[in-house]
């Protein structure tokens, strides 16, 4: 039987050296209405697609908008296979398949809170509190929720940040642009972008309210409304979403220093779900000896059997992967994956709940 520490008990056991990589569990702890899945299906616009939504999602199954956008192209690729000359079905696929990728950023971008203020002292002080116990940070979502709360800089809660980005070498440009000669000291990590990233070809560029004094959520949207959409990667399969990482210079750096963390990760809000699989099961090849995973209840309960079955993978191919590269047994800096689960409510992330 798993044991499940709280996040007091799990720094505890952490070396000083601690990272964390967060998943959408943190901002649907902040508000649920507003960045779980179903309640993005209930407020979309699918208005452009070739057939109904709601068909669509029931086929499938699910709410989760990355899912059906897998089903769509690997349906794109199989009705070619089938029938080559159903070669405007497989197109229509394909399309749906980028529709929804855009519904979604736009989606996102038109509930997303309007503003920082939404957020309340206490839930800043609360998130602040639990932020600074790490050296590093890894985000999977796209919203703005990490970057609001690492700006509220409060008097005795100093946050240690840098995502990169510096002024532009247009000093009237209402943006940053990121750096990647100074990446080096970056410890603020955007795995697959955010909403208020955009890649503008010669320059990547990030929206900021200082610059312009324009809410930045305004920003973004008016930029929707134009046709210019952020740089997220919510391709639906984990292959997918690797080859658009890969092609991005940011995205790719991202990748790369994730790889390169050593000592302790935290990973808190994440379902280790398999379209997640090109950062999670990197984790084996990283200097990483002791792994923390949140869970929001028991890990023993039927629910979470496939979040513990990804964890033994972890464990399994960080074995193998010793095996591997020192077969003689010599003793290095790596080690066989120390793993722990903690109570997700414990961490008080936004509010004091424990």
């Amino acid at each position: 039987m798993a044991q499940l520490l709280t996040f007091k008990e799990a720094l505890k056991k952490a070396d000083s050296n601690k990272h964390l990589l967060i998943g959408n569990g943190f901002s649907i702890d902040w508000k649920k209405d507003i960045f779980k899945y179903d309640s993005l299906f209930n407020r979309a616009d699918f208005s452009t697609l070739n057939v109904k939504a709601q068909s669509l999602f029931e086929i499938l199954e699910t709410r989760d908008f990355e899912i059906v956008i897998d089903a769509l192209r690997k349906a794109s690729k199989l009705s070619k296979l089938y029938s080559s000359s159903n070669v405007s079905l497989a197109e229509k696929f394909t399309e749906d398949a980028r529709r929804l990728k855009n519904i979604l950023a736009k989606t996102i971008a038109k509930n997303h809170p309007d503003e920082p203020g939404e957020i309340s002292e206490s839930e800043y002080r609360h998130c602040r509190q639990f932020l600074l116990n790490f050296n590093s940070i890894y985000d999977l979502n796209y919203d703005l929720l990490l970057y609001w709360v690492l700006m509220h800089d409060e008097s005795g809660l100093a946050i240690k940040c840098d995502d990169g980005f510096r002024k532009s070498e247009d000093d009237e440009a209402g943006y940053v642009v990121w750096d990647n000669g100074s990446s080096h000291r970056q410890n603020i990590h955007y795995l697959h972008g955010a909403l208020h990233i955009f890649d503008a070809g010669t320059e990547l560029k990030k929206f900021t309210w200082a610059k312009t004094g324009i809410k930045l959520i305004d920003q973004i949207r008016e930029s929707l409304d134009y046709g210019l959409f952020p740089l997220i990667v919510s391709e639906g399969s984990s292959q997918e979403k690797l080859a658009r990482i890969n092609h991005s210079g940011y995205l790719h750096k991202t990748k790369r220093s994730f790889a390169e963390i050593g000592g302790s990760l935290f990973i808190h809000g994440h379902s280790l779900g398999d379209n997640d699989d090109h950062i999670i099961m990197m984790i084996p090849e990283t200097k990483i000896n002791k792994l923390f995973i949140s869970f929001i209840n028991d890990p023993n309960i039927p629910e979470n059997e496939g979040k513990i079955l990804k964890i033994e993978r972890i464990k399994e191919k960080r074995k193998q992967f010793l095996q591997k590269i020192y077969p003689s047994g010599k003793k290095s800096k790596r080690s066989e994956m120390e793993v722990y689960f903690y109570k997700a409510s414990s961490a008080n992330v936004w509010r004091q709940t424990e």
